[in-house]
């Protein structure tokens, strides 16, 4: 029986001529925290958009609970459960942020998300599309909490908080009974004693796969990536090792 959590197995995406990722796999368990690592351009943010159905696969495989989703369409992923918080437009922006909210739990009481931001109670009039860049993800991220998806991924969650709201951001995530997974561009302070596990992504290939602690190990000895990864991989969780699957770059650098 396959272990609960959502996997990516030997996927490759194509953006017209140009392949983004080269067949990357790994896995995220439920629940817990999975951090994909990578400079703009080196595939996370497909990656997040793979699992979610929003990018095709042109070859590989999205496996959700053991069961084989490649073909599911987005919008069903997202009715099983699925919810994707992208780094920009997470928001409808025509809406105020008691609209954003009462379409993320209708029927619901949306307070647990006044609860996780304070910061949004006075700004329930407000149109959404005239909030700052950090207002607009703390709305984003309340949406996604109350959800109460299986799977939740959120690509870069801190962008334009504040320290003290970016810890509380992963702290909520953390504290969720789900699969959580954050493309960030370096590790977060707010992980760095958590039992989260760490993909990074070079060029749309897995580089280094561990745990935080081995993930800050690495970053102090090799500074220059964002885990400071060796190139070296580490065997996890029911996929096995998780290893570069094509030693190609691709001619240029596609988006994501």
């Amino acid at each position: 029986m396959s272990a609960p959590g959502i996997s990516l197995r030997h996927a490759r995406v194509r953006y017209g001529p140009l392949e983004a990722l080269h067949g990357v796999s790994l896995f995220a368990p439920s629940p817990g925290v999975t951090v994909l690592l990578g400079r703009n351009g080196s595939g996370r943010t497909t990656a997040l958009r793979a699992l979610a159905g929003t990018v095709p696969l042109s070859r590989g495989a999205v496996v959700w609970d053991g069961t084989d989703v490649t073909r599911m369409a987005a919008y069903e992923r997202a009715r099983r459960g699925l919810c994707l918080v992208p780094d920009r437009r997470a928001v409808f922006g025509s809406l105020t942020v008691r609209e954003n909210l009462e379409l993320a739990a209708p029927g619901r009481n949306f307070a647990p998300a006044l609860d996780a931001y304070p910061q949004l109670s006075p700004l329930l009039t407000r149109r959404a599309g005239t909030l700052s860049g950090g207002e607009q993800r703390m709305l984003a991220l309340s949406r996604a909490l109350l959800a109460r998806a299986r799977v939740v991924l959120v690509d870069e969650p801190a962008q334009g908080m504040s320290p003290t709201v970016a810890a509380r951001t992963y702290e909520l995530l953390s504290g969720l009974d789900a699969c959580v997974i954050v493309a960030e561009q370096r590790l977060p302070p707010g992980l760095h004693d958590g039992p989260a596990l760490v993909y990074e992504l070079r060029r749309g290939a897995v580089v280094f796969s561990g745990e935080t602690a081995e993930a800050g190990a690495s970053a102090a000895a090799d500074p220059s990536g964002p885990a400071g990864s060796t190139g070296r991989t580490r065997p996890m969780g029911p996929m096995g090792p998780t290893r570069p699957a094509d030693s190609g770059r691709p001619r240029s650098r596609p988006p994501g």
